[in-house]
Parts: C-alpha cells; sequence; structure tokens
C-alpha cells in the first residue's frame, strides 16, 4: 500500500499540500485529477523523492520499482523493439550473463530464471506495445534518431509498460497519443495488475481504465472509490450538502445575532443577549467547498454567408510532390460539426492545414466563399508564441487600432486576469498558453474553426468549458482530438482519413473503438510457445467453443444487468433520500467490481470468437 500521510509542501511560500493524507491499495489504477497548478505533477516528484517534504511522510513498499516517463526515449542507433526490450533489466542482465557464463553450476539457473520471468515471449510482447502505439513492424526495427520527440515519447512509455513497475506513475500519457493509441492505453491499463497513479484529463480514460480517484484541492488530497463519473457526481453531492449545511448555519447566525443587537443594550434581556452572543463564539463556522469556476471560452459570432463555405472537387494534397490524400470530393457548410478520425501519419493534420489554407492543392479545385475567415489552431503553435512577449502584447499585435481597456477586457474574458496578462509568455502553464492561442485563433471571428489537438493542456474543468463554447459557436467546426468525449459532445459528422481517402464514417465512437481493438488484435504477433502448446486447427473442439460462448454470452448479459441497474439507481434523484448519504461509496465499490468483471468476460468471448474464427 502507498501510504500518504499528514504532509505539507510550498513552493517560493504558495503552498499545495497542508496535512495531506491517503492511502493507495496495492494493485489499484488511480486517476489523480485536480485543476492545473494544484499540485498533481509535484505529488509524483514527491513519490520519487526529488524533491523534499516540508512535513509528513509518504510510505512505498520497500520492494516496489517505480516507473515513469522521464523524457523521450533517446536519439540513438538502437531500434524501438531494443529500446524496449532493454526497459526490463533483470532479462537484459541474464542474458548478458548467460552469454559469457562458464560456470556449469549456474547456467541452468539463468535460464530457470529466465523462464520464471518470461523471457522467451518478451520480444512479442514487447512487439504487441509498440503495435497499439502506433509502431508497425516495419518501425519497430527501425532507429530510434529516425523518429521525431513525439514519437519518441511514444516509445519511452512502451518501455515503462513493457517493464511492468510494481508503480507506475504516468503524466498526461494520453498527450502525445492519437486516438487510437489512447484506445488501446485505455485497455492496458485496465489489465494491469500492478498499482498505477495516472494523472488525466481524458475523462474516458478515467471511466474506464482506473478503480479509483485522488482528487487535490484545497491543498487537501481526498480519495474515492471508482470512475470519474462516481466521483463527480459523489463530489457534487458532497458540495451541494455542505453549501445547504453552510447556508442553514448563517440564517442561524443571523438570527441569533439579531437577536443580541435588539437586546444587549435593555437589561431585562442582557442575559439572554450573553447567552447568545457565547453561543454565537461556540458556533464554528462552516466552510463552504465551493470551487472557484473556470474561465469560459467565447468565440465571436461569424458574419453570416452563402453556403457553401468550402467546396473541394477531385483534390489532391501533399507534400514535396508526393500526395498524401487523393480523390478527395468534400463539402462544408456553417452548421458543420466534423471530428477527422484516423491514425497519426494518414493525413489529418494536412487535410487540416488544406482547410486552413497552409498547404496548396496539388491537383483538383477548391472553392471558397467570398470572405471567408478561417480561425486554425494547433498545439505545435504553442512554439509560435513569441518569448519575451505577453498575452496582452501578442493581442496588441493583432489589434493596434484598439484601446488597452478594449483588449484587457478580450484577454479577461479568456481567463487573462490583471495578475497574468503581462506575463511572459514562457512563464505562462500549458493551459494557460492554449487560451492564448485559442484566443488568437478566433479573434477574427472565423467561419471555419478548425482545432487540432486542443485540449492537452487543458483540465477537465477546461475542457468542459470548451464544449459548451463550441456548441454555442455559430461557424463550422474542424475538430482532430484523441478525446473521445470532446468528439462525442460537439461532432455530429465523422469522417475517416485513411489509406489516401477521406470517406464519411457510419457509425459513432463506441463502433470506431471497436473497429481500432479488431484491427489491433488482428495486427497483434503471435505470442512465442512451448511446442508441446501447439495443436493445429483440426484438433480444435468447436462445439466445446460454442458452447463456451454461449455460457458467456449469458453471463455478460447477467452483469450488463447489473451494471444498468446500478448505474439507474445511483443517477434517481431520491437516491441520497432513499438510500442515504453514505450509501454512494458502497454503490461506487459494486459497481467498479461488476465493470471489472464485464470486462473481462467481454475479453474472454473476444478470445474464444476468434479461435472460432480460426478454427472456421
Amino acid at each position: 500500500m502507498l501510504t500518504i500521510s499528514n504532509i505539507s509542501f510550498a513552493i517560493e511560500g504558495k503552498p499545495l499540500f497542508e496535512g495531506a493524507s491517503a492511502s493507495i491499495p496495492t494493485g489499484h489504477k488511480v486517476g489523480i485529477v485536480g485543476r492545473n497548478g494544484t499540485g498533481k505533477t509535484t505529488l509524483f516528484k514527491l513519490i520519487k523523492q526529488q524533491l523534499t517534504l516540508d512535513g509528513g511522510t509518504i510510505d512505498v513498499p520497500g520492494y516496489f520499482r517505480i516507473g515513469g516517463v522521464e523524457q523521450e526515449a533517446p536519439a540513438n542507433d538502437k531500434s524501438l523493439i531494443e529500446t524496449v526490450l532493454e526497459a526490463d533489466e533483470e532479462r537484459t542482465a541474464l542474458l548478458a550473463e548467460a552469454e559469457g557464463c562458464e560456470d556449469p553450476d549456474r547456467v541452468p539457473e539463468i535460464y530457470q530464471r529466465l523462464t520464471d520471468i518470461d523471457a522467451y515471449s518478451a520480444e512479442a510482447r514487447a512487439a504487441s506495445i509498440l503495435s497499439g502505439l502506433g509502431f508497425d513492424q516495419a518501425a519497430q526495427a527501425r532507429a530510434c534518431h529516425e523518429f521525431s520527440g513525439g514519437w519518441r515519447m511514444r516509445v519511452a512509455l512502451g518501455a515503462v509498460l513493457f517493464s511492468k513497475p510494481d508503480l507506475l506513475l504516468l503524466d498526461e500519457p494520453t498527450n502525445y497519443l492519437d486516438l487510437e493509441g489512447a484506445v488501446w492505453l485505455e485497455q492496458f491499463l485496465a489489465k494491469y495488475q500492478n498499482t498505477a497513479l495516472i494523472i488525466s484529463h481524458d475523462r474516458e480514460l478515467l471511466n474506464r481504465s482506473v478503480t479509483g480517484i485522488l482528487h487535490l484541492a484545497n491543498h487537501q488530497l481526498n480519495y474515492y472509490t471508482g470512475s470519474y463519473d462516481q466521483f463527480d457526481a459523489e463530489r457534487r453531492a458532497k458540495l451541494d450538502q455542505q453549501l445547504s449545511m453552510k447556508r442553514k448555519q448563517d440564517a442561524q447566525r443571523a438570527h441569533i445575532q439579531s437577536f443580541v443587537d435588539r437586546f444587549k443594550a435593555k437589561a431585562s434581556k442582557a442575559r439572554q443577549a450573553q447567552s447568545r452572543i457565547k453561543q454565537l463564539e461556540k458556533m464554528q463556522p462552516i466552510a463552504a467547498l465551493t470551487e472557484n469556476a473556470v474561465a469560459g471560452f467565447s468565440f465571436p459570432t461569424p458574419a453570416e454567408l452563402k453556403p457553401p463555405l468550402l467546396l473541394v472537387t477531385k483534390g489532391q494534397v501533399g507534400y514535396d510532390g508526393k500526395p498524401v490524400l487523393s480523390k478527395l470530393d468534400l463539402r462544408l457548410d456553417s452548421d458543420d460539426r466534423i471530428a477527422l478520425l484516423g491514425a497519426n501519419g494518414e493525413g489529418k493534420s494536412t487535410l487540416s492545414k488544406l482547410f486552413a489554407d497552409r498547404l496548396p492543392l496539388m491537383a483538383g479545385d477548391m472553392f471558397k466563399t467570398n470572405k471567408l475567415r478561417v480561425g486554425f489552431f494547433a498545439q505545435h503553435q504553442l512554439d509560435e508564441l513569441v518569448e519575451g512577449d505577453s498575452a496582452y502584447t501578442h493581442i496588441m499585435r493583432l489589434r493596434p487600432d484598439d484601446e488597452e481597456k478594449t483588449i484587457r477586457a478580450r484577454l479577461g474574458a479568456a481567463g487573462f486576469g490583471a495578475d497574468i496578462a503581462d506575463l511572459q509568455v514562457e512563464r505562462l502553464s500549458g493551459g494557460q498558453k492554449a487560451r492564448l492561442l485559442m484566443l488568437i485563433a478566433t479573434i477574427d471571428a472565423p467561419h471555419i474553426l478548425i482545432l487540432d489537438e486542443p485540449t492537452n493542456h487543458l483540465d477537465i474543468e477546461s475542457r468542459e468549458a470548451l464544449v459548451l463554447a463550441l456548441n454555442e459557436f455559430e461557424g463550422a467546426v474542424i475538430l482532430v482530438s484523441h478525446d473521445t468525449h470532446l468528439v462525442e459532445t460537439v461532432a455530429d459528422k465523422l469522417w475517416l482519413v485513411k489509406d489516401g481517402a477521406v470517406v464519411n464514417f457510419d457509425g459513432d465512437m463506441d463502433d470506431y473503438k471497436a473497429l481500432i481493438m479488431a484491427a489491433h488484435k488482428k495486427s497483434k504477433p503471435p505470442k512465442d510457445k512451448k511446442p508441446t502448446d501447439a495443436a493445429p486447427a483440426s484438433r480444435v473442439n468447436v462445439g466445446r467453443l460454442k458452447n463456451k460462448a454461449k455460457d458467456l454470452e449469458k453471463k455478460i448479459d447477467k452483469f450488463t444487468t447489473q451494471k444498468d441497474q446500478l448505474e439507474a439507481e445511483m443517477s434517481a434523484a431520491d437516491f441520497y433520500e432513499v438510500h442515504g448519504a453514505d450509501a454512494l461509496a458502497k454503490y461506487a465499490d459494486d459497481l467498479a467490481a461488476v465493470t471489472a468483471k464485464l470486462s473481462a468476460l467481454e475479453d474472454e468471448w473476444l478470445e474464444v470468437e476468434s479461435q472460432l474464427d480460426g478454427a472456421s
């Protein structure tokens, strides 16, 4: 068990933790959530003893190996598969020892240990992880230096996942993954058998992959059992209950104070007045646990234009004379909300740049309606902000004729108060830089707003604010994001970018995720087996497999019904009246157990179906 006891820590006099405590049971996967700046990454550094506590203790079991992604994989000549395999230090050391060992007593010990740690299936396991993170077999054999920093971050993530540390620490792991990689990681973490702490603002990952939530707020740590949605419901209930209690106490205090004010000067009422003064002094004020609302996003309304806004006919686009996408026949109207799906490298960013007029057509025709304005947001633009300049300076440069108060009002509406509007951009947080880029992208009231991974540096509350703003925006939206929640709540059309083409995807995000996982299972390298494990398809007992599949389907139906019933009861308006305020934790535990069992049964059913397919 990881035990955090009464810890205190401050940076430059600003407290992050004050007497905070929490216990994480061994084997649990826990999502770490909280507003930007509450100390999530700092908590990881304290656990790894990279920072020294001001007070309290963090106790990690002595045998725990702690693993995390500190930096991208080195740009050396080693292949990706070699880099990941070397993350298993014991296997690497044993293989090196076996190569030169001449001690006849030691040799069998080495090979027995290699067998015990499943060393001979290591390459297949490493290849499977790299495949899930977006590297095909050819890419896995290439040298690390051939890949950009973002892709080497994936290799580093693959290495730590392969090494299976006893305590896995991941800080926003989906920030450098595409949707396909994020979906795969959700599945991997859900099955991870050791303890894991995951800092994330990805609601889907927190709903599908963790068994608990550790919430950082008001310098404290609060542990909740269950998924993010369960935590959010319980937290909101607590906030409402605490606020209600505070209102009642405030009314009671006001009533007592009113009596004191009226009668303390009258001799006949002096004793009663003194009694009530003492009552007020003994009454401990109830602090309202309300959280400050995040700044919203506000996008100006574009002028109305005649449709279509944009039309591409028989288009071809690419780089250096080499097409990436061909035979494009696409249309954009002002009411379109389109999410682009497809793995990294398939051409989503290329299509976005075409729409944003940052890349010309190589062939075909493009029509744009007169006076069309396009706003473009992409994470790489963080590097385009001018060091030394403030948010105010960036906007002033775009609006040189505006008065200072107008610019500051615009910045204030975007979340840049007087305390940060004049800070140099290099001193801003990632979330603040993203907000500045969003303001720059939308300042001219664009008719088409193109967003390429807009949520990477935004906390959950800011993501919700972005969803609200996009749904109120009266122009067209093109969205590229690994954030499934954002896609599901904003987009009403899905375009699949794959194999050099762009086509409508007829389905929802659950259908697309199923497609991703099916493709991954199909491409998954076979595990190494002992000769005795091999069996020809002709010997497979098809009847037994079919019976097992039916039995699993019945169990899946049973647990699905249980899950639906629990979720329905927990979301009922009269839940607290019927079951009491303390019942939510038990229901959350039951739901987590049922969800885990259902996931295991579904995985088993998929494996049986796969065997049946192979036997047919």
